[in-house]
């Protein structure tokens, strides 16, 4: 056991005023302290008081990582009481201001490991290093090539890897002491870090081609060697990236891409929730995604795969489906097309004027989508025009505007549902207020991944899953869209992040239960819902005396 001030910079055992004299007293902590010995709540009431007079968004988090880098108890007893109001402070929108000034602001690495390209001979010892001893089972890895919808931040988006798992502890009760963040430091393309003289990264454009997949390779390996018990989560990887590192582990390993996969999945929650409302079969549903990215195909993806399993054949749901992108409806002779745009790229025969469906409006006009979801990250997008032409052609028009933070975002809630006159069922990408209107108080439902993600690990661990497959995301899907309750006039689309807890567990118990049935448990399992609480931390000070 730690001693003395090694115990009190540890965040995983530090509990601050609130040691009890006998701890001080074996913990060689006596006259280190004040005299006064507090209680958990005690300290949570005294730090949200201070966190309140905190005047911007950036300060309440600067303040609140303060508490995270030296009493993660006491954080995530914060983090927990608080949910809905931290959620936005801790992790999107206020991380990406976080991410874009971490060089200036630097102050504590948080335990993350910082691998660079480098030096590939040292990622085992990093990895040690970091973990420290700790049963690491759940890693959130990125390379900050897309960081939310600010691009290319190079090591600064260490950020990311922290907030993720941030919330996966505080929605799911994954123990802090078991997870770790790595950034993968590969260089950047962003000449404002690279002229930064604060920058803390690599100094060198982003490397690409064998080199980069040799060193993901690398981390792979030996992150599996020194963790068996891993889960692996992909996050904001570039569009040349991640698509290929997610198809190269998805059936060797358990492992997941938030944004291909997880945007999908709650994105598919909500169209489930909606169908739900609407009381229509996703088979006749006509989808179109605007802005193909990694986002935009991994949702179409999903949505594809949801088709078949209802008993469409490949070309019949192929048929159902239309991308648009800066060039406008993509077309199966464009020679830019991403491996991942191709399977639903269209004819041009199938148009007279395929060569005048070079814009959102024009591919509407065209098609006459029942599904609009944008991730382009073109504010103001979706016009009125253009809304009122897609709800002259469907009665219940589904509309997910998920681009953020606020100001990417292809519409709000309000407009929709005015331009519509309330028709329009629709989820965004940030919170949202309730919308007035006509009498009704339409609740908005955000298609916030934080819904899913977190379940989804647990389930995972739990289940001692081998891979995570279609079947088991498919699951994590309907467990969420069927929480909607569609006999309330202006019921959102999918339930709210106050109740992130409660459906988390919700979708742990369903994905677990789907990788048992498939015989993909390592180990046997006995109860699943006993595996699921053995797992649950709980934010509460353990006796250091024992």
């Amino acid at each position: 056991m730690k001693k003395s001030h090694d115990v009190l910079n540890d965040p995983f055992l530090n509990k601050g005023t609130a040691f009890t004299l006998e701890e001080r007293a074996k913990l060689g902590l006596t006259g280190l302290l004040p005299a006064c010995v507090q209680t958990l709540e005690e300290q949570s009431n005294q730090a949200y008081a201070q966190y309140q007079k905190k005047d911007s968004n950036i300060e309440k988090r600067h303040f609140l990582m303060e508490i995270f880098n030296t009493n993660r108890t006491l954080f995530y007893a914060l983090f927990s009481r608080h949910v809905v109001e931290f959620m936005p402070i801790v992790y999107d929108p206020t991380i990406a201001e976080s991410i874009e000034r971490y060089d200036e602001l630097f102050v504590d690495p948080q335990y993350a490991a910082y691998l660079s390209i480098n030096e590939p001979e040292n990622i085992e010892a990093t990895l040690k290093n970091a973990a420290n001893g700790r049963d690491i089972k759940l890693i959130v890895a990125t390379d900050a090539e897309g960081i939310l919808g600010i691009g290319d931040w190079g090591v600064n988006g260490v950020d990311i890897s922290v907030g993720k798992l941030m919330v996966y502890t505080a929605a799911a009760g994954i123990d802090p002491n078991s997870v770790l963040p790595v950034v993968l430091d590969v260089g950047t393309n962003r000449d404002q870090l690279l002229n930064d003289p604060l920058y803390l990264g690599n100094r060198h454009q982003r490397v690409r081609g064998d080199q980069y997949y040799q060193f993901v390779d690398q981390f792979v390996q030996k992150a599996e060697a020194l963790f068996p018990k891993l889960y692996l989560h992909w996050e904001d990887f570039g569009r040349s990236n991640a698509a290929n590192i997610l198809n190269k582990y998805r059936d060797k390993i358990a492992t997941f891409n938030d944004d291909i996969q997880g945007t999908g999945i709650i994105t598919l929650a909500g169209i489930l929730g909606a169908l739900n409302i609407s009381k229509q079969n996703i088979t006749d549903q006509t989808y179109m995604c605007f802005g193909a990215g990694s986002a935009g195909a991994g949702i179409t993806t999903r949505i594809y795969q949801e088709m078949l399993q209802h008993g469409l054949s490949e070309k019949e749901a192929r048929a159902k489906f239309y991308m648009v992108d800066v060039q406008g409806l993509l077309f199966d002779d464009m020679d830019d097309l991403t491996p991942e745009q191709r399977p639903f790229a269209r004819s041009r025969a199938e148009f007279a004027n395929s060569h005048e469906l070079t814009s959102l409006e024009a591919a509407i006009k065209a098609v006459h989508p029942t599904i609009l979801v944008g991730t382009s990250t073109c504010g103001g997008a979706f016009t009125e025009t253009l809304i009122k032409e897609m709800a002259a052609h469907t009665e219940r028009p589904i509309i997910f505007p998920l681009s953020n933070p606020t100001e990417l975002a292809e519409a709000t809630a309000k407009d929709l549902l005015t331009w519509t006159d309330g028709r329009a069922l629709v989820a965004t990408g940030i919170p949202t207020d309730p919308v007035e209107l006509n009498g009704v108080t339409y609740e908005i439902g955000q298609a916030n991944n934080a819904l899913i993600y977190p379940g989804l690990g647990l389930g995972v661990l739990a289940s001692q899953a081998r891979i995570l497959n279609d079947t088991m995301i498919s699951k994590a899907a309907h467990s969420l869209g069927g929480l909607v309750d569609p006999s309330k006039a202006g019921a959102a689309v999918l339930p709210p992040v106050s109740k992130l807890v409660e459906f988390s567990r919700t979708v742990a118990k369903g994905v677990a239960q789907s990788a048992v049935d498939q015989k993909l448990n390592k180990h046997p399992i006995a109860d699943l819902d006993n595996a699921i609480d053995e797992l649950k931390w709980i934010p509460e000070y353990q006796d250091l005396t024992k």
